[in-house]
């Protein structure tokens, strides 16, 4: 039997996943929609979309099951991944893998498990899409086949949300997977304290730049300073296009103080562009930095642009901070 090279190349495997930017995102209906019907379908009480990175398993649904994550060496679909073909368990209490396995001792009290690998486009298993039963029980060719064919519809929406994650100008991140970025890292913080600012870039005077220059030298503005950002930032940072002429920076690992430094640095960069054109032209923008606290990405982008706004209306081509949390319900 010939070896699958994929099977084993672990660190591709783990790029493979990472490159769907999904781990530590929200719950989506399309995802809620496919565990349901298997469920549904095969008759179980649980179901999950199962994501086994370096160290852990993530579910990005998970209906029946309480956990959000467990570690990787309990995970069933650990060993689902290793092979191209399903991994059927009828009775965990007697497969010697599996008996001892707090999954199955303690809740969600596995007795009987069917999975199929996740396999990307490029030939790599990133986890399984999962019917687990709280009883010993056989599931037929049927129920597999079905199963089969609801983990390939699993990898076409991570495919098409992965499209949909980027701009089709600039290649940087939409709005909404932008915001999903800020959610992983409000729960990053909450879970491990970790620190994050949110920088917010303003082009200014762009329907100037349309109005003189015609909308394809505008798209060029932005593409420059998207390039510009793109070439300055750190791998860990997520630049993404908030809409029209206005971006976001997310910016691991770095408090309020120190993303105030980084967006002065991108503000001088910027007033260094010269836009190709038949007249070129150069570029000023604005700048709002707001650091993390206890909020929801919304309040967290209210405040970035609370700065934004006052770095604008106090002459643009600078760098404003957020004021300090006040309560929301004041005037």
């Amino acid at each position: 039997m010939t070896a699958d090279p994929k099977l084993n190349d672990e660190p591709a495997r783990i790029a493979a996943l990472h490159r769907y930017e999904v781990l530590d995102t929200p719950a989506e209906a399309p995802f809620d929609k496919i565990t349901n019907l298997v469920r549904a379908v095969l008759g179980v009480p649980i179901s999950a979309v199962s994501l086994i990175d370096s160290d852990r398993q993530w579910f990005k649904s998970h209906p029946g099951i309480d956990a959000e994550e467990t570690t990787r060496d309990i995970a069933f679909c650990d060993h689902t991944i290793r092979s191209r073909n399903p991994l059927i368990v009828a009775d965990a209490s007697l497969d010697d893998r599996f008996k001892g396995n707090p999954l199955v001792m303690g809740d969600p009290n596995i007795g009987s498990y069917a999975g199929v690998p996740l396999e990307t486009p490029d030939g790599y298993n990133i986890g399984s899409l999962c019917a687990i039963d709280t009883r010993p029980r056989h599931f037929d060719p049927a129920q597999i086949d079905v199963l089969k064919r609801l983990a390939a519809l699993v990898v076409d929406q991570l495919e098409l949300r992965r499209i949909a994650e980027r701009d089709y100008l600039t290649g940087a991140l939409t709005r909404r997977a932008f915001v999903a970025e800020l959610d992983r890292a409000i729960a990053l913080h909450k879970r491990h304290e970790r620190p994050a600012a949110l920088v917010l870039i303003d082009i200014d005077h762009f329907k100037a730049v349309n109005d003189s220059h015609g909308h394809p030298a505008g798209d060029r503005a932005i593409c420059a300073l998207v390039d510009c950002v793109s070439g300055m930032k750190r791998p860990s940072d997520v630049f993404g296009r908030i809409g029209g002429e206005e971006f976001g920076l997310l910016l691991p690992e770095t408090s309020q103080s120190d993303a105030f430094q980084a967006a002065e640095r991108y503000r001088e960069a910027v007033v260094e562009l010269i836009v190709a054109n038949g007249e070129p032209f150069g570029l000023t923008a604005s700048f709002g930095v707001a650091g993390l606290m206890d909020a929801d990405s919304e309040l967290w982008f209210e405040r970035a642009d609370g700065a934004l706004y006052d770095a604008k209306r106090s002459g643009r081509n600078r760098v404003c901070v957020a004021k300090p949390e006040l309560d929301r319900t004041t005037a």
